[in-house]
């Protein structure tokens, strides 16, 4: 006989006394720490565990015996399944007290380094409706809540859905009524898209036998206005393909991109794929404000497959903040690491002798000099490779030392050969952008043994979530 599995502990009047890492709350039972989603400071919770392991438990409120003073009401119906929002149950000022905090507690416990006080983080003037990019996938198998009227006598009718990935769960879809992600028309294109499809006997993807017609969605919208909707088909059927297309043309004609393909392959990524033109532009136009009033605005063209910041508006704070911490006087000679498609490059362009983008995907690469040369900045030049051995001493040795490194690498932080290498080539200021405050501490305090904190400036990116972005400047000591 197998081993009887030991029922899980159900923990009662749990006490949550802080917002923690990844959106869940935590408490600490039996010298033990709980984790605990869509809980608050200050609540008193009964919790069932799902996840025991030796040093934490992870759980679910089963009962909310006494609600924080820190709790607003959520505004998404979807709250408390849907992963996109953890935070929605905090107030606002309270979400920007605890990403603070996150960042104060990795210079804290990792960095353990010699820091000025942490400016206040600059919050976001959209709380909602920020988003410019969301990606939504069909299922012929929605997940049913348990307020679904479908789950009633007889079964369900109808089991599509088009909505977001349950946290943890590749197979199973939370159908989207509304969400306060992306601003108008997303919403009634995504319903539109829902109804129009089934209506038509369109048939939606199966994630585990691999087929249906109907597979993502993506909607990008644009500070200059510009609407690209994008959908992915699962099959090669050319009048159903056009159906939907003329469909969806006809009834939002302020879409100026619209755009498909077909993808048959295990994985939902399109970076691979042909990504052809149905109707309207082939891009996004996306305007951000210079760094300074006296030069043109930025233009940036954003394809179907172009990264570009998710909350457009706030990224020009994030943005202004590192240029400020550089300090430019104009002769300066600027790196900027992980450059991406060269976006921090180009704002800092116009104030400095000349920027040098070093990035590891090609196509952002492409991307970069294209925008560049949109924008008519000539003193820029961009390198495509692997970070951790494109940039050497030789690098440094021909293309000049450094005044002013910027980097601003993925949540994984910067590879320790990387790190080596600045130190070695000993820039006079080192502006550090990062989305992961734990992995910047780690960075800074390899950096410590040549650099000084000078200044801290979290930015809050994305409101009703856990993330946090961290301008750190460090000067050479």
């Amino acid at each position: 006989m197998g081993r009887r599995k030991r029922q899980l502990p159900f923990l009662e009047n749990v006490e949550i006394t802080d917002a923690g890492a990844e959106g869940k709350a935590v408490a600490r039972v039996n010298d033990r720490v709980l984790f605990v989603p869509f809980a608050a400071p200050g609540d008193v919770v009964d919790v069932q565990v799902y996840k025991k392991r030796r040093n934490y438990y992870e759980g679910r409120i089963v009962n909310l015996k006494k609600a924080s003073p820190l709790r607003v009401e959520p505004q998404c119906s979807h709250f408390g399944l849907c992963g996109g929002c953890k935070w929605q149950h905090l107030d606002y000022e309270q979400q920007k007290y605890f990403k603070e905090k996150q960042v104060k507690d990795s210079l804290d416990r990792i960095a353990k380094v010699d820091y000025p006080g942490i400016l206040p983080i600059l919050g976001s003037d959209n709380t909602l409706f920020y988003r410019n990019k969301l990606e939504f996938t069909f299922s012929d198998r929605r997940w049913l809540t348990e307020e679904d009227i479908s789950k009633e006598e007889g079964g369900p009718e109808d089991t599509r859905g088009l909505g977001f990935h349950l946290p943890g769960m590749f197979d199973k879809i939370l159908d989207i009524e509304k969400c306060y992600l992306q601003a108008d028309p997303s919403n009634d294109i995504r319903l539109f898209i829902k109804k129009f499809s089934i209506e038509n006997g369109f048939t939606f993807w199966n994630s585990r036998n691999q087929h249906g017609f109907l597979r993502n969605l993506i909607i990008r919208t644009a500070t200059s206005g510009d609407l690209m909707v994008i959908v992915i088909f699962g099959e090669e059927n050319r009048e159903d393909i056009a159906r939907l297309l003329d469909a969806v043309a006809v009834s939002f004609p302020q879409i100026t991109s619209l755009q498909y393909t077909v993808n048959q392959k295990a994985n939902d990524s399109i970076y691979d794929l042909e990504i052809k033109l149905w109707k309207g532009k082939e891009y996004n136009l996306e305007i951000m404000a210079p760094a300074r009033n006296t030069e043109p605005e930025l233009q940036f063209k954003v394809g179907p497959k172009s990264f570009y910041q998710t909350n457009p508006r706030q990224a020009w704070k994030l943005y202004k903040t590192a240029y400020d911490f550089a300090g430019f006087k104009g002769n300066e000679l600027v790196y900027d690491l992980y450059t991406g498609t060269g976006t921090i490059a180009l704002f800092m362009a116009r104030s400095v002798k000349k920027v040098i983008g070093i990035e590891s995907v090609e196509e952002a690469v492409l991307a970069a000099e294209k925008n560049a040369k949109e924008n008519n900045i000539g003193n820029v030049e961009f390198h495509c490779g692997d970070m951790a051995k494109f940039l050497n001493a030789e690098f440094i040795k021909e293309k000049g030392k450094p005044d002013i490194i910027v980097t601003d690498p993925p949540r994984a932080g910067m590879h320790p050969n990387v790190v080596k290498r600045i130190l070695e080539a000993e820039p006079g200021k080192i502006v550090y952008v990062s989305c992961n405050p734990a992995t910047q501490a780690r960075d800074i305090a390899l950096l410590d043994e040549k650099y000084k904190v000078a200044k801290v400036q979290p930015v809050d990116m994305f409101p009703q979530t856990h993330h946090v972005e961290n301008v750190v400047l460090l000067e050479l000591k």
